[in-house]
């Protein structure tokens, strides 16, 4: 999928797997040595962070314009099933989260806080659950808010009614 094929411009809200929703700021010409390189700058307000991406770059970067409604319906459908606990190590199990997180589905991230949230308020959950349940929540409220056009807080709302109501 070229940049060509995605068509980004300012104002458009991406994707970055590692990063989450970053809204484009600008799409401009740099000079590096001899080369002249069209990029995508990208700010990431929550991380407080500018990214720039070569255009060439985007595809295997794994960045992807937002969602649609449809996928992030997908997503909160997801948080609504049982929990899925592998019994395997704990470090084993985290990594698996982690590369969920990290894959920029939301789908899979919904999948993360839902397995996560069931342990949320009991004794046994470890400071690292708590860590990754926050992160995937965070990272799967910030796009739902940008899908529906909300504050992250109201996404985050609905997301935890969706799973109380699970």
């Amino acid at each position: 999928m070229a940049t060509e094929d995605i068509k980004l411009k300012a104002g458009d809200y991406v994707v970055y797997p590692t990063h989450g929703v970053g809204l484009v700021k600008a799409v401009e010409e740099q000079t590096i040595g001899e080369a002249k390189l069209k990029m995508i700058v990208v700010h990431f307000e929550q991380d407080k962070m500018v990214l720039r991406v070569p255009t060439h770059k985007v595809a295997s970067s794994g960045m992807r314009k937002l969602s649609s409604k449809d996928i992030m319906k997908s997503a909160l459908t997801t948080l609504k099933g049982r929990a899925r606990v592998k019994r395997t190590m704990w470090s084993r199990r985290a990594q698996e989260y982690e590369a969920k997180i990290n894959s920029g589905d939301p789908v899979s991230i919904a999948e993360v806080v839902r397995d996560l949230h069931t342990r949320v308020g009991q004794t046994d959950q470890s400071y690292s659950e708590r860590q990754l349940y926050e992160a995937a929540l965070e990272r799967l409220s910030r796009e739902l808010a940008a899908v529906e056009g909300v504050d992250p807080a109201t996404a985050t709302v609905k997301i935890e009614k969706t799973l109380e109501a699970a």
